[in-house]
């Protein structure tokens, strides 16, 4: 949304047609679907969204549209990058990009939002120095933004969003560090991750703190400290219908049982975390959950079920693959190298009918 302040207190609202409207329902719909792991409804109604955008900037090109378009690829970056489709994201985060270029306001407004997505990207194709670097460029500009805030009148709507996003991006920085076995890197940063130290309304955040903090404790074979954290994950998780989140813990869970030699118990956190990831679908869990199926079949005896498992295993994994090679090879890709300055030079963008 642009940012609007001035002396009169009527400045602050931004009155809106109907027909803009509609598309904000959209996005609220697009906002609620992703928190929940609904991410083909989130897809249907983007759809909707943007085919009522297109119609309606023929005559109207407004920035409250672009801004509402902004945020509709921003979250289609994200749905695609869970259901393991990274060509169609970047594409998506090409455009995103394009929109920024052609309006600076938007460009200020939403960089920090740009390196976040740029940096999920880069870890999900294991691109580690780069998301690192997309991640504590995203941390920089919410501090910048924070500054130059502090004394306008916007102040006081503007500090509960760019929070969020610090601390979403210091979240995973801190998955970077854990996966790179960077555990100084990690103790440093472990103060602006404390859920204790979150905003209380932030329970979403909260419960992803706990989650990183019991993945921490996991690689340190810390397994009590680990199900405990993870536990507050689930309880959190839950409440919050955020069911990627709750499909992550069940499957570190599984995960941690099955170190511990217990089949029985990380077969009964696996098996739910299978199911609700295949719903969302969340590709990335499914293939966890399907390597520690496979090795529970195994102790269990049960050969049919094991090439089963491997079987299912196998196909997500070339599927990624696939997915991965072809991703290296686009020129989006060279935007996860972009960390200050103006947007690199990018391909024309992609109509709505091409990325959905």
């Amino acid at each position: 949304m642009p940012v609007v302040s001035g002396s009169n207190v009527g400045d602050m609202f931004i009155w809106m047609p109907k027909e803009h409207l509609y598309v904000l329902v959209y996005l609220v719909t697009v906002m609620h679907s992703m928190q929940a792991g609904y991410m083909e409804k989130a897809q249907k109604y983007t759809d909707k969204a943007l085919m009522q955008i297109d119609k309606l900037k023929i005559v109207d090109n407004s920035g409250i549209l672009c801004a509402l378009q902004l945020m509709l690829v921003e979250h289609m970056v994200m749905c695609r990058l869970v259901m393991g489709h990274k060509c169609v994201a970047l594409t998506h985060m090409a455009n995103a990009c394009s929109l920024c270029a052609a309006n600076p306001q938007l460009l200020r407004s939403h960089r920090p939002q740009l390196h976040v997505l740029l940096g999920l990207y880069a870890m999900s194709m294991n691109c580690m120095q780069a998301a690192e670097q997309q991640f504590n460029a995203a941390i920089l500009v919410c501090a910048i933004i924070y500054i130059y805030l502090k004394k306008t009148i916007i102040r006081k709507c503007m500090t509960s969003q760019e929070r969020d996003l610090w601390t979403f991006a210091n979240l995973n920085l801190g998955i970077v560090y854990l996966r790179g076995k960077r555990e100084a890197e990690f103790t440093a940063l472990l103060e602006r991750i404390n859920p204790e130290n979150l905003p209380s309304h932030s329970h979403s955040l909260r419960a992803a703190a706990y989650y990183v903090l019991g993945l921490q404790s996991f690689f340190q074979s810390r397994h009590n400290e680990a199900k405990r954290f993870l536990r507050e994950t689930l309880k959190m998780a839950n409440a919050e219908d955020s069911n990627r989140l709750t499909s992550c813990s069940l499957v570190l869970l599984g995960h941690i049982f099955l170190s511990l030699g217990n089949s029985r118990e990380s077969m009964n956190m696996v098996t739910p975390a299978m199911q609700l990831a295949s719903k969302i679908p969340d590709v990335h869990v499914q293939l966890w959950a399907s390597a520690i199926l496979r090795d529970l079949y195994r102790m269990c005896g049960d050969p049919a079920r094991e090439n089963e498992a491997y079987q299912m295993h196998c196909n997500f994994s070339q599927m990624l693959l696939k997915d991965h090679f072809q991703s290296s090879q686009m020129p989006e890709h060279n935007l996860i190298f972009w960390t200050e300055g103006d947007l690199p030079p990018l391909p024309p963008p992609s109509t709505s009918s091409q990325l959905l």
